[in-house]
């Protein structure tokens, strides 16, 4: 099967504005997660060294959850449902932090985000993390403490790329994770989506290919339970901003639909390091 043809890239951001990204800018290479061995994970981190960089949450996935087409469960693929941590990695990293870079003050890591395990101390280093496929995310007592204690202390969690009964498995992990506290629907007015662009129209991404299950819903997870503070994990359900981010530079969906997508992760990364 090949490619859909390469096109310069363009991307429409703020005020009208237009920002040309070159199309080399934003060359990755190609999703290897899912093959990668823990030796070969840890030497494609990058070293810590106080820059934002993007962290992918690694867990062991579920075949007892998540969502079945025909009586069997969905692997990207063909690799079956082992590696669904890894979606998008390492294109959709690597096209963000370049965009953080070329539109924010921040200096981020453009070599390649992380992959770091949910129990690993490694993660309180970070302030913000990505963790997708939440319909087959499983985790042991000892990583959902990890976890918590890393939301309770500062970290801000993305959860991304699931859609329609995949909210069964992500709901009962969240009721582990955190059972104090409840996930509740935002709206436009929430100040996560006016952390640096000012996003209007949560229904911009209804038309994409990844939204499945229903229009795109936004849900977050506040500290002490409480709207009025710190926003803990923003959760993007029936929808896949990663998708579009790892895409972007392809001809496969509308430009308008990269561009509403980047701004929603500059707006997540940019509260998390404000807040």
């Amino acid at each position: 099967m090949k490619h859909a043809p390469r096109i310069p890239y363009r991307l429409l951001l703020a005020c009208g504005a237009v920002i040309a990204l070159p199309l080399a800018a934003l060359s990755a290479p190609q999703n290897i997660g899912g093959r990668m061995s823990p030796e070969e994970i840890a030497a494609a981190n990058t070293p810590y060294d106080g820059r934002f960089t993007f962290v992918r949450v690694k867990f062991t996935a579920s075949t007892e959850s998540g969502t079945y087409y025909g009586g069997r469960t969905r692997g990207r693929r063909g690799r079956g449902v082992d590696y669904k941590w890894d979606h998008d990695y390492p294109r959709a990293e690597t096209h963000l932090a370049k965009i953080l870079e070329g539109l924010t003050l921040i200096d981020p890591a453009v070599e390649g985000g992380n992959i770091i395990l949910q129990g690993e101390p490694d993660l309180f280093r970070y302030p913000w993390a990505y963790l997708c496929e939440p319909g087959f995310w499983t985790a042991t007592d000892e990583e959902m403490e990890n976890l918590r204690n890393y939301l309770l202390k500062g970290g801000f969690l993305v959860v991304d790329d699931f859609s329609g009964s995949d909210w069964t498995n992500f709901e009962m992990q969240m009721q582990r994770l955190l059972p104090e506290l409840h996930m509740v629907r935002l709206d436009e007015t929430s100040p996560v989506f006016h952390a640096f662009f000012d996003i209007s129209d949560l229904s911009a991404l209804s038309g994409g290919y990844r939204s499945r299950g229903g229009p795109p819903t936004y849900y977050g997870v506040f500290e002490d339970d409480d709207p009025g503070k710190r926003l803990m994990v923003i959760v993007n359900y029936n929808n896949d901003i990663g998708d579009f981010w790892e895409w972007s530079d392809m001809a496969y969906t509308p430009i308008e639909l990269s561009n509403e997508a980047y701004k929603l992760g500059v707006n997540y990364i940019m509260y998390s390091m404000t807040h």
